[in-house]
């Protein structure tokens, strides 16, 4: 069955929203003007209008597609017009059926299928990402979530019924799976296609109308799911939008029921800024510095390989990659040659030749990466050729924290390690500074790895490896505090974006039984109410 295509719109820019990294600010949100976000028509007919904005083979690339519609009320808002027709879509109930779900559901799944190795090419166009790495991150990982979902939407959609008391055993109690409406889907530039469609995946499956916003820094992928994601989504619920700072600024004045925005603390407050003009609520993935411990018990080899793949994987521009290890001078010692090795037998003797070996995203990342080489001293690695934006893996020893290295996200492929004297101390360090979204320790004695999982605070945590814990669907993935708000993955996805409606539909006889709680109050009506509505702790045993 073909189903109508998913609007997309761009507007030329020379401006760059960078997600993550080093953020340019989104512009101070205008002041809303009446009628903002609250356009129930456009000049002319919507659906007309809407038709002329679409494109499948040949839609809006950058800055060449459709001028987006602007609403006739006197907000102006470029985007007012688009929220606006899908709210319409959404009010009509047209994406509560499971089969409409599935549908689109199963089109993503085409979508993955089809654009395979369009998706590959773009992704090395943007970043160089090898082939490999673009296939595991944004198709197969993509792939996994999609089957969970369209395997488990069922049983996910069903009431859930719950404990009564006395009183209303013959009445009804359940929670309703509610969509919450339109939601925005903003996505950051490192895994361009997994960080827009995973949330994506849950905003369908809950039944939701959707608009996504991909990265302009991303510009060959931007551009790829602008012109082509448009050929499988329904027209009238979900669309994409396209371009930089103004045009997600715009987007943000409008009133939306859900936002899920990928990207750095610095923008994550503006967009939480924007929704709370709305009282919107947000699900805010972001990052931080995310520590790996090493104990001075642990199996050196298997550490290097499994910390220099965590760290260089995407040329270490992942938000989950261990940022900086903590070990001791003796360790650290250890862990240089082994991670020589390690970085030998991944990339060769010169990684810069090697074909599984990425790039950095733009020239101001690579300047901003490039800054940070003077911190501690050089031990691996260190050459770079801004002509290609490469910088070598790279292992920086001996780094202190008062040093650049440690005073932001590096995301990229550098790794500093930090001396410390013990398990206590690294514990120290890491409670001293803002909660992580990832967590790392390293050690053959499991009771060091869950000393430091118990007295830490981070997002997610892992013992004995890096980045595996995102690729279990049956694991929350979100961050806490400064790394971030909210939770998805798996069947977490499919709740963030369901409100979950407490309902009571109760018997309209049996009115005998509501006699306790009505006026006149007497002692008597307290007691029998006591009786049929007190909840009493269970009893305690202990089995010797």
């Amino acid at each position: 069955m073909s189903l109508p295509r998913a609007i997309t719109f761009s507007m030329e820019t020379g401006s760059s929203f960078q997600q993550l990294g080093m953020q340019q600010a989104l512009e101070p949100l205008r002041q809303q003007l009446p009628g903002c976000g609250k356009c129930s028509t456009m000049d002319g007919d919507p659906g007309k209008d809407l038709g002329k904005a679409v494109g499948c083979s040949g839609g809006s690339g950058i800055g060449k597609g459709p001028v987006p519609m602007v609403c006739s009320t006197p907000c102006g808002n470029p985007y007012a017009g688009l929220v606006s027709h899908l709210r319409a879509s959404w009010l009509s109930g047209k994406t509560r059926p499971m089969e409409y779900r599935v549908a689109q559901l199963e089109a993503l799944g085409r979508f993955l299928d089809d654009k395979k190795q369009e998706i590959l090419e773009a992704t090395e166009l943007d970043m160089g990402k090898p082939s490999f790495e673009a296939f595991f991150s944004e198709i197969l990982l993509c792939k996994n979530e999609l089957n969970v979902t369209l395997n488990n939407l069922y049983h996910w959609m069903k009431d859930e019924h719950v404990d009564k008391n006395l009183v209303m055993q013959l009445d009804s109690a359940f929670i309703r799976k509610d969509p919450y409406g339109v939601v925005l889907i903003i996505a950051p530039w490192n895994y361009p296609i997994h960080l827009f469609l995973v949330p994506l995946i849950g905003a369908i499956a809950a039944g939701n109308c959707a608009i996504i916003k991909p990265s302009e820094i991303s510009k060959n992928t931007e551009r790829l799911v602008a012109e082509t994601l448009s050929c499988y989504l329904d027209t009238d619920c979900f669309a994409v939008v396209t371009g930089g700072v103004p045009e997600t600024t715009s987007l943000l004045e409008n009133k939306f029921d859900y936002i899920f925005f990928t990207g750095s603390p610095t923008v994550g407050r503006i967009v939480m800024t924007a929704a709370a003009k709305h009282l919107t609520p947000v699900t805010l993935e972001l990052g931080g510095k995310n520590p790996c411990y090493v104990s001075d018990i642990c199996d050196v080899t298997n550490v290097a390989r499994r910390v220099a793949w965590g760290r260089f994987f995407n040329a270490g521009q992942t938000c989950i990659a261990p940022d900086y290890l903590l070990c001791t001078i003796e360790m650290q010692e250890k862990l240089m040659p082994a991670l020589r090795e390690a970085i030998m037998e991944f990339f060769g003797p010169n990684p810069r030749e090697s074909p599984d070996f990425g790039r950095i995203v733009s020239d101001k990342q690579f300047r901003r990466l490039q800054a940070l080489l003077s911190s501690g001293r050089v031990a691996l690695g260190g050459q770079t050729d801004e002509a290609e934006r490469y910088i070598a893996p790279t292992v920086l020893a001996d780094v202190l924290p008062s040093d650049p290295a440690m005073q932001e996200e590096i995301f990229g492929p550098i790794l500093p390690i930090v001396v410390i004297a013990n398990m206590d101390e690294a514990i120290d360090f890491i409670n001293a500074r803002p909660r992580p979204l990832a967590l790392y320790a390293f050690s053959c004695d499991s009771k060091i790895v869950n000393q430091v999982l118990e007295r830490t605070s981070s997002g997610g945590f892992c013992g004995n490896d890096t980045l595996m814990q995102v690729t279990l669907t049956s694991l929350p993935f979100g961050g806490i505090g400064n790394s971030g708000l909210g939770k998805y993955h798996g069947k977490f996805t499919f709740d963030t974006f369901t409100h979950h409606r407490g309902c009571l539909h109760r018997n309209m006889g049996l009115e005998t039984l509501n006699g306790p709680r009505y006026p006149p109050y007497t002692q008597q009506k307290l007691g029998l109410l006591t009786t049929t509505f007190e909840v009493k702790r269970r009893g305690t045993c202990t089995l010797l």
